[in-house]
């Protein structure tokens, strides 16, 4: 199946776009990696080739990351599904499937459980706030503003689902033009601030729409699309996971997070974190051996903190 992976590596998130790749590469994926930038190109990134519209990089044998910039003020988290069309009107028509990641997800399976998962369907795993059935007064206002809109509700849902991954088969590339429009007219009503995605003039009051990934479970009310989905688990956010691990919490990046302290404050590493630090040389190096070493250490030290200090 020809796909290809998106992602960002905007700001410092390049430490966690170039370990994505690695634990990518690890786990069998060989193609090339669209990643979307603003200013400036991740320092890892040497030497380039100019491309059409892109600059291009070998990150290893079989394995390209072409840059595109992205000239939008907008929050990226907002801007994803405008991201994943130019990838795939501009620079690849020709696509049975797309995936996106955030970088602050890192792989832990097979490629080839991806590719065989969005044979099956629009490609979901569920968020931390999971359950949300049909009924919930959250759900209905969105229908509410759906219907409002002109839309017409396709299915009920009873679960939310994470935007940070999508895997969209070829047959539902429409979805990313619903949820595209439904971002726009969210932003048009004043439910969706475009400049800032949690100011407090959008985030409680009705129709409930306090980020991006709102617009996202809406679309996916909206069409009849097949879709394959897994629990919390599918990002670790619950035990026995095994597909991949999301750092959702912006303070606590693996790449940013002083472990020592954290672990005298009750929080130890996280399976995440750990992670994070085991594919930081290939194919991408993104530290040298003296840094790796030193944030080792530090793990390990906070990780033994953490076995006699919990937050209750």
């Amino acid at each position: 199946m020809r796909s290809v992976i998106c992602t960002y590596c905007d700001g410092d998130y390049h430490y966690g776009a170039a370990v994505l790749i690695n634990s990518l590469y690890y786990h069998g994926f060989r193609g090339t990696v669209w990643a979307g930038y603003r200013q400036t190109l991740p320092p890892w990134a040497t030497p380039l080739t100019p491309g059409n519209g892109y600059q291009e990089w070998i990150a290893a044998e079989g394995c390209v990351v072409r840059f595109v910039e992205l000239k939008t003020t907008m929050p990226l988290s907002l801007y994803r599904p405008t991201f994943i069309l130019q990838i795939w009107n501009t620079y690849e028509p020709d696509l049975e499937s797309i995936f996106f990641f955030d970088p602050n997800i890192f792989n832990r399976c097979s490629w080839d459980f991806y590719q065989r998962w969005v044979k099956r369907g629009i490609a979901l795993c569920g968020d931390s706030w999971y359950h949300v059935p049909a009924d919930h007064p959250r759900r209905l206002a969105w229908k509410e503003f759906a219907e409002s809109q002109g839309f017409v509700c396709e299915r009920e849902l009873n679960h939310y689902y994470n935007d940070g991954f999508i895997g969209i088969p070829w047959r539902s590339q429409s979805m990313l033009l619903l949820w595209q429009k439904l971002i726009e007219r969210a932003a048009a009503e004043g439910f969706l601030n475009l400049t800032d995605i949690y100011a407090t003039n959008t985030t409680d009051p009705y129709p409930y729409f306090p980020h991006d990934q709102t617009a996202l479970n809406l679309t996916l009310m909206l069409i009849p699309d097949a879709l394959s989905t897994v629990g919390p688990d599918g990002m670790d956010f619950l035990p026995g996971g095994t597909i991949m691990s999301h750092a959702a919490v912006s303070q606590a990046k693996p790449w940013r997070k002083p472990f020592i302290r954290s672990a005298l404050q009750g929080m130890a590493p996280t399976l995440t974190d750990k992670l994070f630090w085991q594919h930081t040389q290939q194919p991408i190096r993104v530290y040298s051996t003296a840094a790796l070493r030193w944030k080792q250490l530090t793990l390990y030290t906070g990780a033994a903190i953490g076995r006699f200090i919990r937050r209750s």
